[in-house]
């Protein structure tokens, strides 16, 4: 595939310069952010990394063969095409997007931010489509989902880049799809990988305490988080005519949790053609027949019964998924496809044959008289609600092993050790991607919250630096009727030292674990 240069640009949505002027036929063949992955006719984009500048890389890429490069900073000595930009991060997505003949305009496109429980909320909606008989994909931080084919999306969970995103949109449009449901972190929405989406439901679970280290500011993370929503009515990616044309009779809805009084009032000032609230009690003053909420619920060891109303009518729902945050995540699901005017039939189907996401509240089972959980919880909020749903289903001791990464969010590391000493029997310190931090400081840290509170209790607090053994340690105290959960690492394949990954599986460790624990 071959375009020029003035086919990529005409594509931005910010004013330009091209040096020089006339070379904007130049031949494209494929547009990169990494001069390592150039090949002859790329065009190079580069802008400043959280690590390096990519500025630095030009020459190597014109020496690799790149044929023109988008930068901010005009360059001297070079001999190719130069595309002068304000922001090279979001050049990057547009010039993706038009290389990849804007696939997004061709899909439905569900788009999930938040802190917890974004890829339950995703793989949920995703369900409920597929039942309702629609050809959806789905790009998660765990995996994008084309038809019958399956792709790890990396190592840490994070949207894939700009170029990813658009590629795996293309794959599907190609494939067939009809629908979209795309999970959106953060520095994802920070870092522009997205902007170039046509983004046509937009689903917040919640703005909770983390990624304070990449955005300064609680207020700073909800900004970013609020993006997704700003982008529901921007001109550059959604022009009347062109959605007439493509998605006719779809209105952009914006679908937010009426619980979570952080999000809630900031994101329903963000003009919008429909907003959908969803709620554990009724919405109070909300328009009637634009909200979900819980009417019921029934919560038994392995599942859930919950009585939902919905714009549709009421809704009898069984689960396999528990506890309240996961009520929300349905509710989000399901606020989510009442805008795609999906039959409530499909609704039920699809909640009812959804099991857990690999690494969320996932059981290892050998046989043991104890239950062993993996999950991903790496905020104070997710940590706090998956032992608060544990808690009511466990007859013995609530045993907890964790940590907190490395160069992230230092603020959450007490709040989350203070939460563990109040709500766990055996709180169990260890290494979650340490990086460059000194561990046994990290740890120090989160110790300092297990002391603090008014409702801490005397748990036991035990520090094992190395993974592997602190979830051995942890499974060493079991005894009939507990529950061990590991939190942190959920899915993940590597864990993070200095700066090497080193291949790591929680399940596995706990799988090895539990079955030491059998052999004696």
């Amino acid at each position: 595939m071959v375009r020029t240069l003035q086919d990529l640009v005409a594509a931005l949505p910010f004013p330009y310069q091209l040096l020089p002027a006339g070379m904007a036929e130049t031949p494209i063949t494929g547009v990169i952010d990494d001069s390592r992955r150039i090949q002859p006719g790329f065009l190079f984009v580069a802008y400043p990394g959280v690590a390096v500048d990519g500025h630095r890389f030009i020459h190597d890429a014109i020496r690799r063969g790149a044929k023109a490069v988008v930068c901010e900073r005009q360059q001297e000595g070079i001999d190719v095409p130069q595309v002068l930009v304000p922001n090279g991060r979001q050049a990057l997505a547009h010039l993706c997007a038009a290389w990849y003949g804007f696939p997004s305009r061709s899909l439905v496109t569900v788009g999930v931010t938040g802190t917890d429980g974004k890829t339950t909320t995703t793989n949920l909606i995703y369900n409920i489509l597929r039942c309702a008989g629609y050809r959806a994909g789905m790009i998660s931080t765990v995996n994008a989902v084309i038809g019958e084919r399956v792709v790890d999306t990396g190592l840490h969970t994070t949207t894939p880049d700009a170029d990813e995103v658009q590629y795996y949109l293309a794959q599907m449009r190609d494939a067939g799809m009809t629908h979209c449901v795309l999970e959106i972190t953060s520095h994802s929405l920070a870092q522009h990988r997205v902007d170039a989406v046509d983004v046509d439901i937009a689903v917040v679970t919640n703005i909770t305490h983390e990624h304070l280290d990449l955005h300064g500011s609680y207020e700073s993370y909800r900004s970013a988080k609020a993006r997704l929503f700003e982008m529901l009515d921007r001109p550059d990616v959604t022009s009347v005519e062109r959605r007439e044309a493509t998605k006719p009779h779809l209105r952009h809805t914006a679908v937010l949790n009426a619980d979570d009084t952080y999000s809630f009032d900031t994101l329903r000032s963000i003009s919008v053609e429909r907003q959908i609230a969803y709620s554990l009690h009724e919405v109070a003053g909300w328009p009637e027949g634009q909200s979900v909420y819980l009417l019921s619920a029934s919560h038994e060891p392995g599942n859930m019964r919950l009585q939902v109303s919905t714009p549709g009518g009421e809704v009898e729902l069984a689960t396999a998924l528990i506890g309240d945050y996961n009520v929300s995540n349905i509710l989000a699901a399901i606020s989510a496809t009442v805008a795609l005017d999906v039959p409530l039939e499909a609704v039920q189907q699809g909640i009812s044959t959804f099991r857990a996401v690999p690494g969320r509240m996932e059981r290892i089972d050998v046989g043991q008289p104890y239950t062993a959980i993996v999950d991903f919880a790496h905020t104070p909020n997710a940590l706090q609600q998956v032992l608060r749903a544990l808690r009511p289903i466990t007859r013995g001791r609530l045993i907890v092993v964790f940590g907190c990464a490395g160069e992230r969010d230092v603020q959450k590391r007490p709040m989350m050790g203070r939460i563990a000493a109040e709500l766990a029997d055996e709180v169990v310190l260890t290494a979650e991607d340490p990086r460059r931090e000194n561990l046994a400081l990290i740890l120090d840290q989160i110790e300092a919250g297990t002391r603090m509170g008014a409702n801490v209790k005397h748990a036991g607090v035990h520090r094992v630096p190395d993974r592997a053994e602190a979830i051995r340690f942890a499974c060493s105290l079991a005894r009939a009727g507990d529950t061990v959960i590991a939190c942190g690492k959920g899915h993940e394949q590597s864990m993070c030292f200095g700066t090497i990954e080193t291949p790591w599986d929680d399940r596995e460790a706990m799988h090895d674990a539990v079955q030491r624990t059998l052999e004696g």
